[in-house]
């Protein structure tokens, strides 16, 4: 079949639940052989199939081509296609660096169930956006309690074990100022009225996962600035409630950590790389200057990149010369390896979170390409009582490739998956109706021929299925839209380069 402009592309199975059978009477209302046949040929016994009889080299009927792929061999029964997942659209995320950095920004993934995105232990959902904690945060909290109970007792050898639980309570006062970091994001994003999917804390930091990108250069950048902005102002704050207390006890020494780190946090997100807060902010200022967001996608990342071999290198050299504040460390001892070990997490978390941000950058670019209209199949519309083999006849003497059943008024009722279609062997189509292999239209099955885009897809995963009716906005049938034809345009929209 043509597989060009509107003539449409191949399509999935369905998500009704039911699996195409090989034999007739497997799928709902199927007809099976004893009540397809005319009630004056019930007792007559079975004859061999028609196909049977006919000579080897006999040339495929054209009722093959609807279901014939390129891989088919003549006279063997093609194999029922697998179900491909709708492709995912992109979310922007702010991955923010806490005590060095936060954990890699999450593939792009939109959320198919709006009630309960997953992603760990839900907290809580502040201005309606639900915050979770990852199971590694467990991990680095406990961490973060073993690293500061020994610096206590140091400072306050009186502490005993209690150090450790003063130390817990760092760790915990630490991730809720990096909720707060998040939750500034968060806050914009809702006032430019672009949708947060969650928060997440875990290891090494947070993610605010934004589903959509900002509309301007202007827009980017302050969304991306206030995260470090507001941990500047918790570092001021603390800093300015130790100077209330006594220095040398335990609310000096929390108070003197939580003003440190939230600094930290606030200078490495602003790094002028990708994914660093700093890196979207040097993506908003070259947008600004050439016009083109991907432009700003690219000089950023490749920024990104060079700052996470930057850190690879330079951080366990700064450490073990004493140049961030601790003593001078010998080369090979035990420090110096868990130096590089912290370095090369550090390098491997920035050039990653670099090389999404260039992937979902070349996505954005290629989403309009993916247009229903386009992407359709020719549908013939049949009767629910018509047999499959006469079905696929006049799809194939028409050029279609899909199949819609329609009611006595030609209102469409459901639309025939092409797995059904391909389960069913060639001789028992005569005997089986498009009724028992077609799944009912619902709602969100019926698409507009003007969808294209991120729209399109946000529309496939509210209701996912592996086949569409497509209708005009005067509601006349266009065709059918596969999940597996948006799919393979969507594979080979972003293996394009940019």
């Amino acid at each position: 079949m043509d597989e060009s402009g509107g003539s449409g592309r191949p399509l999935s199975d369905g998500t009704d639940g039911r699996r195409p059978g090989a034999e007739a009477g497997s799928e709902g209302t199927q007809s099976t052989d004893d009540t397809a046949r005319p009630q004056a040929h019930e007792e007559e016994p079975r004859q061999a199939p028609e196909e049977e009889t006919r000579p080897a080299a006999e040339p495929p009927r054209p009722a093959d081509r609807l279901t014939k792929t390129p891989h088919d061999t003549p006279g063997k029964t093609p194999k029922a296609p697998k179900e491909p997942r709708a492709p995912k659209a992109p979310d922007d995320t702010h991955p923010e660096f806490a005590h060095a950095t936060h954990g890699p920004a999450p593939k792009a993934t939109p959320p198919q169930d709006k009630k309960s995105p997953g992603g760990g232990l839900l907290m809580g959902r502040p201005f309606g956006v639900p915050v979770y904690v990852a199971p590694s945060w467990f991990l680095v909290a406990a961490l973060i309690t073993w690293v500061f109970g020994g610096q206590l007792d140091r400072v306050l050898p009186e502490l005993g074990t209690l150090r450790y639980l003063v130390s817990l309570f760092f760790a915990v006062a630490f991730y809720a100022s990096v909720l707060v970091h998040e939750l500034a994001h968060t806050v914009v994003a809702l006032r430019y009225k672009l949708p947060v999917r969650r928060i997440q804390l875990q290891f090494f930091g947070g993610v605010s996962e934004i589903e959509k990108e900002s509309e301007t250069p202007g827009r980017e950048f302050v969304l991306a600035f206030v995260g470090p902005l507001l941990s500047l102002v918790l570092s001021g704050v603390f800093y300015g409630a130790m100077r209330l207390v006594e220095p040398g006890t335990v609310p000096g020494v929390l108070l003197a950590g939580l003003m440190i780190s939230n600094l930290i946090v606030a200078a490495f997100n602003l790094l002028p790389g990708l994914p660093l807060d700093g890196g979207r902010m040097l993506r908003a200022v070259v947008w600004k200057i050439t016009g083109k967001p991907m432009s700003g996608t690219i000089a950023a990342a490749w920024v990104g990149r060079a700052l996470a071999v930057s850190v690879l290198i330079g951080l366990p050299l700064l450490n073990q010369s004493g140049a961030l504040g601790g003593e001078p460390q010998d080369i090979g001892g035990m420090d110096t390896v868990t130096d590089a070990l912290l370095a090369a997490i550090l390098a491997a978390i920035i050039w990653t979170g670099a090389g999404n941000s260039l992937r979902m950058a070349r996505l954005r670019e290629h989403l309009p390409e993916l247009r229903a209209r386009a992407l359709t199949r020719r549908a013939v519309p049949v009767e629910s009582g018509t047999p499959l083999s006469e079905a696929l006849r006049r799809a194939n003497d028409s050029g279609a490739r899909a199949l819609v059943v329609v009611d006595a008024d030609g209102d469409p009722m459901s639309v025939v998956r092409e797995a059904a279609i391909v389960g069913v062997p060639e001789h028992r189509r005569p005997w089986v109706t498009v009724s028992g292999l077609a799944q009912d239209i619902t709602e969100g099955m019926r698409i507009s021929a003007e969808l294209a885009g991120e729209e399109l897809l946000d529309t496939l995963r509210a209701t996912p299925a592996t086949e569409y009716l497509v209708v005009e906005a005067s509601g006349e049938i266009y065709g059918v839209l596969s999940a597996a034809d948006v799919e393979r345009a969507f594979v080979k929209a972003m293996a394009r380069p940019s």
